[in-house]
């Protein structure tokens, strides 16, 4: 897979081209403690490495320079024993498909004497100081050198937006992956449902849901996102990641929690009664929202745009909020002076992949990109009645409903990749009733339907 990423960038330079991909340092938590090493997307996508410190090179049609040339930490005996095993240059070519791999610490002089050889230069400044400074140490000690008939490429090319299309389309592997993170996120919400009880701790969920991540072979801390686990009031705060509040009866909780397999992420959203029954008030807001997916996933195909799937949440939501007797307005009204913003503020979905929020542009040449096979997206609208909103029916405040699932787009109806996860009302409730008491074994075969 990351062989084929490799080629098929390379395939977008041109002859004399030299790009440059840094990978991801370790970062300082505190003290003498680092952060969860996660390696940067791009250069997971190209090469593949876990390890931190990395530098990829890729050259086309230069003279005597490999394609590629993958730059990691040498093996290193003592290293490896306070830190793990490194893969070291000969491990690279074995393991990772590397035609040429060598020690990082050689990577400056290499590049100092290839610059001058390149017509054009592939590289994306502003994201590392230290990557930065090389480069630009580079150039300049190669302008002065100018009448020694040397210079540094005239061109500089940012790699990212050519890497942002390669990343929008998933290939079979990487949807095979994404499945993966798919169903195991999905049990781990269903497992919260039936475990979730009054007075039990936002925090109490997030263990549970954490726990399942790790047990079914996630990366690193197992989420591809901190996960939100909001009961009550705090349904209503879209980044709420405290999850430290008990859990009362007679209100709903919103998780939102998606885990990361082999770096690639899943995205689901699911809200159910805490004490595992809707009440009416909430039943009728639930249903506007779903209706709302329901309405957005109709258009998740090909030959409709990114905005029509915003825009069919957008209308259901706007004839909810009429019928829910927050608006009194007609929904054409609504949605022209966008006054269903105060209870839905934010888009309907986004792109997912390496990160919870994909690479991929959403709009070119002023217009919304067409879905297309292989594209993989969020579809979630939601509704968010704050506790102390009263210019809202008083049944309604301190309900907050979101709904998301991962949609695949292919050359028909779309695959939710998050299908597994309980959605109808009578399911979720079902799903809060079923005792169980451990995580059972993943089940593959209720990936999708």
């Amino acid at each position: 897979m990351f062989i084929r990423h490799r080629q098929a960038f390379l395939d977008r330079m041109e002859e004399g081209d030299l790009a440059l991909f840094p990978g991801a340092e370790l970062v300082t938590r505190n003290h003498d403690v680092d952060f969860p090493f996660r390696q940067h997307s791009d250069f997971w996508y190209l090469t593949g490495l876990r390890e931190p410190s990395g530098m990829l090179m890729l050259a086309k049609g230069i003279s005597d320079v490999p394609d590629e040339t993958l730059f990691l930490q040498p093996r290193d005996e003592l290293a490896e024993i306070w830190n793990g095993k490194r893969l070291g240059a000969e491990g690279a070519m074995e393991q990772l498909g590397f035609v040429a791999a060598a020690p990082v610490e050689g990577f400056r002089s290499r590049f100092v004497d290839l610059l001058p050889r390149a017509k054009r230069l592939w590289v994306s400044l502003g994201s590392s100081s230290s990557f930065d400074q090389i480069v630009l140490a580079a150039m300049a000690e190669l302008r002065g050198k100018i009448r020694l008939g040397l210079e540094p490429p005239q061109i500089l090319v940012d790699p990212r937006p050519e890497l942002a299309q390669m990343r929008l389309y998933k290939s079979d592997e990487e949807l095979e992956l994404m499945r993966r993170a798919a169903a195991i996120s999905s049990e781990a919400h269903t497992l919260a449902m039936a475990q979730c009880r009054p007075g039990m701790n936002e925090c109490e969920l997030e263990a549970l849901i954490h726990y399942t991540f790790r047990r079914h072979g996630c990366d690193d801390a197992g989420w591809a996102y901190p996960s939100i686990v909001a009961s009550g009031d705090n349904a209503c705060i879209l980044h709420y990641t405290n999850n430290d509040q008990p859990m009362r009866d007679g209100d709903v909780v919103l998780i939102d929690a998606g885990a990361e397999y082999r770096s690639y992420g899943a995205d689901i959203t699911r809200t159910f009664p805490v004490n595992g029954k809707f009440t009416p008030a909430q039943r009728d807001v639930y249903e506007v929202v779903l209706a709302a997916q329901k309405a957005s996933l109709d258009f998740s195909r090909p030959g409709c745009t990114h905005a029509q799937v915003h825009e069919a949440s957008v209308r259901t939501l706007a004839d909810g909020l009429v019928q829910l007797k927050v608006l009194d307005e007609s929904v054409d009204e609504i949605i022209e002076r966008q006054t269903y913003r105060r209870w839905y503020m934010h888009n309907t979905g986004h792109w997912l992949g390496l990160d919870v929020h994909d690479a991929g542009r959403y709009r070119e040449g002023g217009e919304s990109v067409d879905l297309a096979p292989g594209m993989v997206m969020t579809i979630e609208p939601g509704l968010y009645f704050q506790s102390g909103d009263e210019g809202i029916p008083a049944e309604l405040r301190g309900i907050g409903v979101r709904i998301e699932d991962a949609i695949h787009i292919t050359g028909g109806a779309p695959e939710v990749l998050t299908a597994a996860t309980p959605k109808e009302v009578a399911e979720v409730e079902e799903a809060c009733a079923n005792e169980r008491a451990e995580p059972p074994t993943l089940e593959m075969d209720k990936l999708t339907q």
